[in-house]
């Protein structure tokens, strides 16, 4: 075994115990501040809203799995405000 910081390396024994568990819940979808000044600052793209079909939201990107997988985008309809994401 080999300490990540300091490089210093054990040999592992049997009485040795690894355990490591890691519970991943995904939080459920960030909603941006309501606001009306905030919601102008946004930017904005041309995507169709699956709810009523409007060809305008507004976008922003969150890290929600491990740090070496890529964001998620999410989206918010201008007229309905139904917001959903894209993996990429």
């Amino acid at each position: 075994m080999k300490c990540r910081k300091c490089g210093y390396i054990r040999k592992i024994e049997a009485a040795d115990q690894m355990t490591h568990t890691r519970e991943r819940k995904e939080k459920e979808i960030m909603i941006v501040d309501e606001e009306g000044e905030s919601l102008r600052t946004m930017p904005t793209i041309q995507i169709k809203c699956p709810k009523c079909e409007n060809n305008l939201a507004i976008w922003w990107l969150r890290q929600l799995r491990a740090a070496d997988e890529s964001e998620v985008r999410f989206f918010r309809c201008t007229v309905c405000s139904h917001t959903w994401r894209q993996y990429d």
